[in-house]
């Protein structure tokens, strides 16, 4: 009672008024999982038992067995030697050539013959000069020389009175020069002045190469020829049979690596 009485009274002491309970955060809900899903059981046919477990799957490969210690990287290309991952070149045997082959091979040759056979006529095809008669004879003992040249090549050419022999280095024309080209080359001038056969030749010729020996032989009997009858100058000097050929090779030039050929330039 005494103690409601000092409530009831002013400036009595009050009690302390009670503090609410702290609110405690509400708890996180877990979600809420999702009920799996139940498959079905597979229906197997009728008569035929279930496959036991691990039966029907394949089995995993084995890997291949590694030599203790060997790394499991692969070699890298800085420690292969050059040229290892190229595979060995193998040489095949040399093939025997089959007949269509041989005779392509044999078609081309004819070919080839053909055309220097042409161009042989073509160098020969020249009619005689006309001539004024009788016809210069020459004595037993007449011998007549001259020289012809070309590029490299110089010919010494005896002509005397025979019945058409001709022979260069002390061999037969046609030993001496195997092609018919060159042969008809040697005997032009004789050929064009109507004096084949008439006389026989002997010329000595060296350096420079086949071609350029037949020209300067050429040369040289056409020059003699002009000593037996000079109305011939004219005619074979129209043939171009008397002009000497005077084309060469260029010579080599001090700091060039051939004639006009001139090293390359760097500039550094």
């Amino acid at each position: 009672m005494a103690d409601d009485e000092r409530r009831d009274e002013p400036g009595g002491e009050q009690p302390e008024a009670e503090a609410p309970p702290a609110e405690e955060p509400p708890a996180e809900e877990p979600p809420a999982e999702e009920p799996p899903v139940q498959e079905p059981p597979s229906e197997a046919p009728e008569g035929e038992p279930e496959a036991a477990e691990g039966e029907g799957e394949p089995e995993a490969e084995e890997a291949p067995a590694r030599a203790p210690g060997a790394s499991a990287e692969p070699k890298k290309a800085k420690d292969l030697p050059p040229g290892a991952e190229l595979e060995p070149i193998t040489l095949e045997p040399r093939r025997e050539l089959g007949a269509e082959e041989r005779a392509r091979l044999e078609a081309e040759e004819e070919e080839r013959a053909r055309r220097e056979a042409e161009a042989t006529a073509e160098a020969g095809d020249d009619e005689p000069v006309a001539r004024r008669e009788p016809k210069v004879e020459l004595s037993a003992d007449t011998t007549i020389q001259a020289t012809g040249k070309r590029k490299s090549s110089i010919a010494r050419v005896v002509l005397r009175a025979g019945e058409g022999g001709f022979t260069v280095n002390g061999r037969e024309l046609d030993s001496y020069f195997p092609r018919p080209y060159h042969q008809t080359v040697a005997r032009q001038a004789l050929t064009a002045s109507g004096y084949d056969g008439a006389v026989d030749i002997r010329a000595r010729v060296h350096g420079g190469g086949i071609s350029g020996q037949a020209d300067a032989v050429r040369h040289g009997i056409a020059r003699a020829l002009c000593e037996i009858d000079p109305e011939l100058r004219g005619d074979l000097k129209r043939r171009g049979l008397l002009t000497r050929d005077a084309r060469a090779k260029e010579r080599r030039k001090a700091g060039l690596k051939k004639a006009r050929k001139r090293p390359q330039f760097s500039k550094r």
